[in-house]
């Protein structure tokens, strides 16, 4: 099977040797499970990527779904791809036997998820908006709001939205409008305008699940005042049958640049009689009820920006290995042959960049699916809890990190190709304006930065942001005693130093009361922040990479050498950032907070 999708020797690093998820089959949940069944749901997942998926992603690019007479009309390989992919179970992957599922751990099912992804963001949008409505419902909903929508969900046969945005409030969600009126039959009746909803209308399924946030009467104002509905685009009966058309009406179509075979919606509720909703959970607490789905789709944004800087890369160096162009600078006769643009040390510093920057993305999603099953099934309550607040604290860092240096690495993959990657006859240039998007998808890097540096470094008293510079720790004790690795764990243990200065002296100021000047930069805070993270799992991998050139992996030795080289990259080149943040940080520059209106 051909494919620019992943390095699948990459893949079986990534997972089994590095954070060697086979370790997650001693929880009960996944006894049925081997590495054989883990690897033929990857394998499964990857034909459907590269053969149903991928083919059409040009193609719903260049003709993005229009609105016609009151429906969605779009490309018919769009539905066929999602009724293969129904087809094969994964639309369940990580859910119950019971319910359908095929209970896989969260790596094997973030993973297959992934892969969709790296194929064609846009087709898997619609897939992935559903599985993440699900399972919120599963978390969230009633046994009968699970049998009625949830389960339909997971088989494909209804998919779901999230709907939050409006117009006048956009990310400020304590500021939105949309109301709530409770019926006399214990339902709902929602009034108001949600924009920029995904996969929001269209054909592709029997019916559309939209998760929605609303305010009832009583509420109060502000975030405290937000509960969560479900309301269908079609009313299920009792015995699942469907009923007529909710009051749940398609205004528009918004066009962006990326992801455009995904409809991206303007939705009226209550254009008439108001729509038909339910309450999810309780009255007043429906932001955090939807913080499920939310926190979900940050990891699966992280994800998804690693997969499209993923595949841009592979594009990349198929190109450079293939293009030839200009000589060796020592070569002086015009008439000797031109070599492949790998052999130029720009090209091959591009390449490294990009790998340096989509490997250790990729393993920081997959650290946080890692964190997934041993904050639900670890043996202790305490890991269970030590689990949790890890995941609270990288999920940030998951979401942001990859949405910035692996659309870095796409600009990278368009720079490789020269000015043919600017032409719409290589696909590079859709990859970044694909990837765009994802530095504002579940909330912009201010937002994720100031919920990182202004909430989830301080919870619990620190401690769990000290857990975290703990396993670090030891991982450059360990990275010290290898004699190629031991300049790398330097780095990174000088840049883990003047983080934890800058963290502290920003703490300091918020205690004083100074918390605008404290968070000011908190979008740096977030970028070195990451760099330490990413850095902390490449020596990691480097150490790896080293027993498996001792003899103690799967792999080739090009390969281990290859994440040597990544490994040493990161730590020369990109650590170094982690100081000049740090230092600007502790400073606690208000550069651009004193800038006045009148001033810019």
């Amino acid at each position: 099977m051909q494919q620019k999708i992943i390095n699948t020797q990459d893949l079986d690093f990534q997972l089994f040797e590095f954070h060697q998820v086979e370790q997650v089959l001693q929880f009960e949940r996944y006894g049925d499970h081997s590495r054989e069944t883990l690897q033929a749901a990857l394998d499964v997942a990857l034909k459907v990527a590269a053969e149903e998926f991928a083919p059409h992603a040009r193609l719903v690019d260049e003709e993005e779904p229009t609105y016609q007479n009151g429906r969605v009309e779009m490309r018919p390989e769009v539905k066929q791809a999602l009724d293969v992919l129904r087809g094969t179970g994964l639309m369940a992957a990580g859910q119950d036997y019971e319910r359908g599922g095929m209970q896989l751990p969260a790596a094997v099912a973030q993973m297959c998820v992934g892969l969709l992804k790296g194929a064609n963001v846009g087709t898997q949008a619609y897939a992935g908006l559903t599985i993440a409505a699900a399972n919120l419902i599963m978390v969230q909903g009633s046994e009968e709001q699970q049998q009625r929508y949830a389960e339909p969900m997971m088989a494909g046969r209804f998919f779901g939205t999230m709907c939050l945005t409006e117009p006048h409030s956009g990310s400020s969600l304590g500021d939105l409008r949309t109301r709530a009126e409770p019926a006399d039959d214990g339902s709902y009746r929602l009034f108001g305008n949600k924009i920029f909803i995904s996969a929001g209308d269209h054909e592709l399924s029997d019916n559309i699940i939209h998760m929605v946030l609303a305010r009832l009467p009583d509420a109060p104002a502000g975030v405290k005042g937000i509960s969560l509905f479900l309301v269908p685009k079609f009313l299920v009966s009792d015995d699942g049958s469907l009923g007529e058309r909710n009051d749940v009406a398609l205004a528009g179509l918004i066009h962006k640049m990326g992801y455009r075979g995904t409809t991206s919606t303007m939705l009226n509720f209550g254009e008439q009689q108001g729509a038909v909703g339910y309450l999810v959970g309780k009255p007043h607490q429906g932001l955090a009820a939807m913080f499920h789905m939310m926190n979900e789709a940050r990891i699966g944004v992280g994800l998804g920006a690693v997969m499209l800087g993923y595949t841009g890369y592979l594009h990349a160096l198929d190109y450079a290995r293939d293009r030839r162009q200009g000589r060796p600078m020592g070569e002086k006769d015009p008439a000797s042959p031109q070599v492949p643009l790998i052999r130029h040390a720009d090209i091959r510093r591009m390449l490294l960049a990009q790998k340096a920057y989509v490997e250790g993305g990729l393993a920081l999603c997959l650290e946080g699916a890692m964190l997934v099953d041993q904050k639900k099934h670890a043996g202790t309550s305490e890991a269970r809890e030590l689990a949790a607040g890890l995941l609270d604290l990288l999920t940030p860092v998951i979401k942001s990190w990859p949405s910035q240096f692996c659309l870095e690495a796409n600009s990278l993959a368009i720079q490789v190709h020269g000015g043919y990657g600017y032409t719409r006859e290589y696909p590079v240039e859709q990859f970044y304006r694909d990837n765009r998007l994802n530095p504002i998808h579940e909330g912009t890097h201010g937002i994720q930065g100031l919920d990182l540096l202004g909430r989830k470094v301080s919870m619990a008293d620190g401690r769990f942001y000290q857990a975290l510079l703990g396993r670090i720790e030891d991982c450059i004790a360990e990275g010290r005693a290898d004699t190629r690795l031991a300049p790398c764990a330097e780095q990174l243990a000088d840049a883990l130093q003047t983080l934890d200065r800058a963290t502290g002296v920003v703490n300091s100021a918020k205690a004083r009361g100074e918390v605008e000047p404290a968070l000011a930069n908190a979008s740096l805070y977030l970028e070195a922040f990451g760099h330490l993270v990413v850095g902390w799992l490449w020596l990691r991998q480097g150490l790896k990479a080293a027993a498996g050139l001792a003899g103690h992996g799967a792999q080739s030795g090009d390969f281990y050498e290859g994440k040597l080289k990544a490994c040493e990259y990161f730590a020369r080149y990109e650590l170094p950032r982690v100081r000049s943040l740090s230092e600007l940080l502790q400073s606690v520059d208000t550069t651009a907070l004193a800038m006045s209106d009148a001033e810019f």
